[in-house]
């Protein structure tokens, strides 16, 4: 496997500097400020996500203060206690986006955010205390507990909060091929556990976020 400081190099050959490849990477958060967020905040980035799917992001981002408005702030506490009839007025509302399956989706990640304050204290307590050698471990927890977290949409969330996350895309998947690491996108447990290894031995010998080391691969590649 290819030493991180080789892959580094490729990436600023193909941006022109190392300052352009620091420009393009994206921002992680400190468990300070993963703590310091209500978890409120952590469910209404969880239901943007979800919104986000398949949709422009800024189309999503723009109807975002009516979510806020409709689903009181996405305080969870009230969100669990939403009648099918409250679903079913903001299914009428056309300030929002109105997706049935997402709409109940947020009923049901309200009451897994309650249980992950309970476990954990708060959302971002979880989210700090994790260990970071074992990130697809939070995507397993997302898709199973969470409503609509499949797919990237586990890593996608991690990434909107800030909290480090390598993110599957077809570059970096690519790039994960090319080092003999996988041999197929990492949908299975399987190869996500190989290349979360692979991360994770960059990471060592670098030092750098595995977010960044995740933008950095993509960069060998596009």
């Amino acid at each position: 496997m290819t030493p991180f400081k080789d892959l580094l190099a490729l990436a600023v050959n193909r941006k022109g500097s190392l300052e352009r490849v620091k420009q393009q990477l994206p921002l992680v958060a400190d468990g300070t400020t993963l703590r310091s967020r209500d978890d409120a905040w952590y469910l209404s980035v969880m239901t943007r996500r979800i919104f986000r799917a398949g949709l422009k992001h800024s189309l999503v981002d723009n109807k975002w203060p009516a979510f806020e408005e409709a689903f009181f702030g996405f305080d969870p506490a009230k969100l669990v206690l939403m009648p099918d009839s409250m679903l079913d007025d903001r299914m009428q509302d056309t300030r929002l986006i109105r997706h049935w399956g997402k709409m109940k989706a947020i009923r049901h990640n309200a009451q897994f955010v309650l249980d992950l304050a309970e476990e954990y204290g708060s959302v971002g307590e979880w989210l700090a205390s994790w260990p970071e050698e074992d990130t697809v471990g939070m995507w397993m927890l997302l898709k199973k507990r969470g409503k609509q977290l499949g797919g990237n949409s586990g890593a996608a969330f991690l990434r909107m909060t800030g909290r480090d996350t390598w993110y599957p895309t077809g570059d970096v998947t690519a790039a994960l091929k090319a080092q003999n690491v996988i041999d197929k996108p990492p949908v299975s447990q399987r190869d996500q556990r190989a290349a979360q290894q692979a991360f994770n031995l960059w990471q060592q010998e670098s030092g750098w976020p595995q977010a960044h080391i995740s933008k950095v691969l993509a960069f060998t590649i596009g």
